[in-house]
């Protein structure tokens, strides 16, 4: 059982937390160096639910232009972190 956990978290769970804890310290004082703060973001997805039923299919458009956004960064580091990781000899 303990295999499939290592397995499914890809590493040990109290490694996997200490770098969650770590990553989100970082990302956390990131986010706050350019001034968004948790409620900003809870704001956001509130926005973003209340112009998905206000606008109907318009906002298809509009989320797909996030999405693309968003993808601008996501795909890049992560093709990255897979190359370094392949590099490394890891198998995931």
């Amino acid at each position: 059982m303990s295999g499939t956990v290592t397995r499914f978290l890809g590493g040990s769970p109290g490694r996997v937390v200490f770098q969650l804890i770590v990553m989100s310290f970082v990302v956390g004082i990131i986010l706050s160096l350019l001034g968004v703060s948790p409620f900003d973001i809870l704001k956001g997805l509130e926005r973003l639910i209340q112009r998905i039923y206000n606008m109907g299919f318009d906002t298809i458009e509009w989320v797909f232009r996030y999405f693309l956004l968003g993808a601008v960064i996501v795909i890049p580091v992560w093709f990255i972190m897979r190359l370094f990781r392949l590099g490394r000899g890891g198998n995931g």
